[in-house]
């Protein structure tokens, strides 16, 4: 566990920078390529790309629209899942994630005939 430092004239604990910036940096990048590479060749990118295809659409304009979106989709995933933590156990989520996607999985194979 790390333990809190006293900073003179700030008057609250602060964590060690190292050790910190470590922790958020290995967070930050194993979120990071979660999302990217769940969202690779997801309907979100398909629509990007087929918006993005039209040539009286800007393209500058397609990327400022579709990535406040996913900012403001994640943005609520963040908020909800934050309120669900308060009620349900994060290994409980977990499970109930994995499952909801094997079960996506076997519906989407299933169903292709």
């Amino acid at each position: 566990m790390i333990q809190p430092q006293i900073i003179a004239g700030r008057g609250r604990p602060h964590y060690a920078t190292g050790i910190h910036s470590q922790l958020m940096l290995k967070a930050f990048s194993a979120i990071f390529l979660s999302v990217f590479l769940a969202e690779i060749g997801d309907k979100t990118q398909l629509a990007t790309m087929l918006f993005a295809s039209e040539g009286q659409n800007n393209k500058w304009l397609v990327f400022a629209a579709s990535a406040t979106a996913l900012v403001l989709a994640s943005a609520i995933g963040v908020l909800v899942g934050a309120q669900i933590e308060r009620f349900v156990k994060p290994s409980t989520l977990k499970l109930i994630a994995g499952a909801g996607f094997i079960v996506i999985g076997l519906w989407t194979m299933l169903s292709r005939g």
